[in-house]
């Protein structure tokens, strides 16, 4: 019998539902450089149509804004987007590209894992798929490179999109995990308490102290990567999907 006490559960989705990074095999076999490569390599390409800027000051300059980037994430809850952070990157180098080019150079970044999609989860769009029946369903997600627009794209290429009621990503809402923003704008999209939220995550920090904080449940998956799951305050911890909806069912 399903409990009554959870209405809705919200997933984040890099190495949740999508397991991180496994486009790059993919990507190996095409001939393609690693993604953190090929954006340096795009930016050193499109910033020398009008500038001559070596290659080491490039990666140093957009090394330099990435760790700015993973500052801003975890200490004020706020991930830059894929624009904001070539603007800083372009302005401590001193360049300028045009409103077109820029866009352009945005764009290939923030769809790189559309060119080649990394793959979910053994079970996880089944489990998905059957949760909807029972429960309303979000998706909280930090956005890294990849914003709201594109991760709904791979949602849609794995038939799991409908099957969302809310979409959280934080490069839509301005703010990100562990923020109580965000969990209480899923649980306004939902049309819930946001106590009566499940909240599923891999990252104790963003997945579990950020649920927990405004009262909600926290399950941590560990189905792609276990980050010290022995010394999880999680509500349940998890690594195979199909024992996710009893684990649900079971949390009172």
């Amino acid at each position: 019998m399903t409990n009554t006490t959870v209405k809705a559960v919200t997933f984040d989705l890099w190495d949740t539902l999508f397991i991180d990074d496994t486009d790059e095999p993919k990507r190996k076999a095409q001939g393609l450089l690693p993604k953190p490569e090929t954006r340096k390599q795009l930016l050193h390409q499109f910033i020398n149509e009008v500038s001559s800027v070596s290659r080491e000051t490039i990666d140093t300059a957009y090394d330099m804004t990435n760790a700015a980037f993973r500052h801003v994430w975890y200490e004020q809850n706020v991930t830059w987007t894929v624009g904001e952070r070539l603007s800083v990157t372009l302005k401590g180098l001193g360049c300028q590209l045009s409103e077109q080019r820029f866009n352009e150079l945005v764009k290939v970044h923030e769809e790189m894992e559309l060119e080649v999609s990394p793959d979910m989860i053994p079970g996880a769009a089944e489990a998905i798929q059957s949760l909807s029946k029972k429960y309303k369903l979000a998706i909280i997600s930090d956005t890294i490179f990849s914003p709201g627009r594109v991760l709904r794209k791979l949602l849609e290429a794995q038939n799991i999109l409908t099957c969302f009621s809310g979409f959280i990503f934080s490069d839509e809402i301005a703010s990100c995990k562990p923020s109580p923003v965000v969990f209480e704008a899923a649980a306004q999209s939902l049309g819930v308490n946001v106590k009566e939220i499940v909240h599923i995550g891999d990252r104790e920090q963003k997945d579990i102290v950020g649920p927990h904080g405004v009262g909600a449940k926290g399950v941590l998956c560990t189905a792609s990567i276990d980050r010290d799951s022995q010394n999880t305050k999680a509500d349940a911890v998890f690594n195979d999907y199909s024992k996710l909806e009893s684990i649900i069912e079971n949390l009172y």
